[in-house]
């Protein structure tokens, strides 16, 4: 695990575990990474790690078990990726759309393409 420049370092935080989750590092009910841990990996302040894990508690992700630490949720892989699809038709897909049209690329051209990727 590396600390990128290209986004908060507690959205970094977040998105690992995210990450574990979606890739099924993390299953529901297992524990995840601590803020402490993630302090000593990461070499950053455990409050930055803190701050990412709040978020995904505050998003029905991560769930508190006293004196234990965070855990998965059951219903934490698909919140993660009804947030990511949103994200993604939202963020990327309105800059996918506007290079395809400045380079004259048409809905079939990308329907083909992306029917063809599916096929690989």
């Amino acid at each position: 695990m590396e600390v990128k420049n290209d986004k908060p370092i507690y959205l970094q935080v977040a998105e690992i575990i995210e990450n574990q989750i979606l890739n099924d590092s993390l299953l529901p009910d297992e524990r995840a990474p601590s803020t402490n841990e993630f302090s000593s990996i990461l070499e950053i302040n455990p409050a930055t790690a803190r701050k990412g894990i709040t978020i995904l508690v505050d998003e029905g992700i991560l769930y508190k078990r006293r004196g234990m630490g965070m855990y998965v949720t059951e219903d934490a892989k698909s919140i993660i990726i009804k947030k990511r699809k949103q994200e993604f038709y939202e963020d990327r897909m309105p800059e996918i759309l506007k290079e395809a049209k400045i380079l004259e690329i048409t809905k079939d051209e990308l329907i083909d393409f992306i029917r063809g990727e599916e096929n690989d």
